[in-house]
């Protein structure tokens, strides 16, 4: 997320490996340490680019081939277009797709051709057998085109069905809304570009609160290149993490398995507002005060002791909070903030947010600032929002960028509470609302042509991926 990211190339991996019972798959994501070219103005060879590709497909290789051993299967021997026919198994590769256009259209770049962002998608005979070009553009994306009608890809197989979408798509209705709601596709495959932000876009905290909100499987590949503050790659599950990777220390991949349901219940309906509607607002206890949040003006109040009850309005958004802290450290700060509106750097969304969170320091103008350790755990927490939308996440982020799988839960009358006392102490719990229908009439959400390919197929999904949202 950072508006001057070159476009370099990188290489990601999805794993999903059939099982015996069809129940359930084995999946498996890799967390690439890409090889990156020199920086130059000047469009390098084909021989220069493909040269750089094979350096980062020998490492995807073994990458693969550690896989497969890990799942009893025979090792790979040929390179990325063999994979999916040797191995039975199922390839998405990330690249440029080029398009010719005619002069008479109006939008036909000068060079007649269109250049998009793309997924494509392999199947186990070795065949392109589905296409994902990107609809959501992030602002360093300037050599790609947008497509003319947003895309829904799907596809079939024994053990659930799946869709597609990548990296800046994921913050807005299409195509991911529209994959799950409309075409129930019980898995999303996400390649991704993601440069962390906290403290509310952090990688594993907002790809497993989507993955939690929509009621999905999703398995989340990201670049790894720290430099960029891009980690954190995992295989989440509707109810909680399976598993995950932040490391912001070491320049190393890291290949990820777990497994899934293959067909998630979708039946757990909740209603974002019942209980905080249904609540008197609670003592607030002392004064409210603003603080800036990745742009965005919040309206906070401190929590003032060990244990406690607030509430916190901005706009037609109240937030309420009931916690109790293991101890009271004199040297941290923490508060609840509400934020209801539009969203206009880097992009345009309409947020409605509640959010407990650690300040930076015990300034309260530090509030709403990146924070990446902690020392104080929670006994217990429950959160909740007077929010105007369906579409909301559940985000509990713990010290050092670290997952709570187990430790929390939603209720169907809207409550983020928590089942134990926090293993580590907590960054934010959080409820991440989306008002999409607010975001700007020219949005990705409006003029939606659906457009699926299904295929049964057994699943793997290396990516090729331009740097950027």
């Amino acid at each position: 997320m950072t508006t001057q990211l070159p476009a370099y190339v990188a290489i990601l991996l999805f794993y999903v490996s059939r099982t015996s019972c069809q129940d359930t798959f084995t999946a498996a994501v890799y967390e690439h340490a890409v090889i990156l070219p020199s920086v130059t103005l000047t469009p390098v060879s084909r021989e220069e680019a493909l040269a750089l590709m094979n350096r980062n497909l020998d490492i995807l290789e073994g990458a693969i081939i550690s896989a497969a051993q890990q799942f009893g299967q025979t090792p790979v021997q040929e390179r990325l277009s063999c994979l999916a026919k040797n191995n039975f198994i199922y390839v998405v590769a990330n690249i440029g797709d080029k398009k010719p256009c005619n002069t008479s259209d109006p939008q036909c770049p000068p060079d007649g051709r269109y250049q998009y962002n793309t997924d494509v998608v392999f199947d186990s005979q070795g065949k392109l057998v589905a296409r994902y070009h990107k609809q959501n553009l992030f602002m360093s994306e300037e050599q790609f085109n947008v497509p003319k009608e947003p895309e829904i890809v799907t596809f079939n197989t024994s053990f659930g069905s799946f869709g597609i979408f990548t990296c800046f798509d994921i913050l807005f209705h299409d195509p991911g809304i529209t994959l799950v709601k409309d075409f129930h596709v019980d898995t999303i495959l996400f390649p991704t570009a993601w440069m962390n932000v906290l403290p509310h876009l952090s990688a594993v905290e907002f790809h497993s609160a989507w993955a939690m909100g929509m009621r999905v499987n999703f398995l989340a590949s990201n670049i790894h290149y720290p430099s960029k503050k891009m980690t954190g790659s995992g295989i989440y599950a509707p109810s909680s993490s399976r598993a995950f990777h932040y490391d912001m220390k070491t320049e190393e991949g890291k290949l990820l398995l777990s497994q899934l349901e293959s067909h998630p219940s979708h039946s757990v309906v909740v209603n974002w507002t019942s209980y905080a509607s249904s609540i008197e607002p609670l003592s607030s206890g002392n004064q409210e005060f603003k603080g800036t949040v990745f742009f965005d003006e919040f309206t906070f109040v401190k929590l003032a002791g060990v244990a406690g009850n607030y509430t916190v309005c901005q706009k037609d958004l109240c937030c309420h909070l009931s916690y109790r802290m293991s101890d009271n450290l004199a040297d941290e700060v923490y508060a609840l903030g509400a934020f209801d509106g539009l969203h206009t750097v880097e992009g345009r969304y309409y947020l409605q947010i509640c959010t407990l969170l650690k300040c930076k320091t015990t300034n309260l103008n530090t509030c709403g600032d990146s924070v990446e350790t902690a020392s104080t755990r929670f006994e217990m927490f429950s959160l909740s929002g007077t929010f105007g939308t369906q579409y909301v996440f559940p985000e509990v982020l713990l010290s050092e960028n670290q997952l709570a799988p187990g430790e929390f839960q939603v209720s169907t009358d809207g409550r983020l509470f928590s089942l134990k006392p926090t293993s580590r102490p907590v960054l934010t719990v959080t409820l991440f609302g989306r008002l999409y229908e607010k975001d700007r009439a020219s949005s990705a959400s409006s003029g939606l042509t659906a457009q699926a390919r299904r295929i049964m197929l057994i699943v793997i999904a290396p990516i090729v991926y331009s740097l950027s949202w």
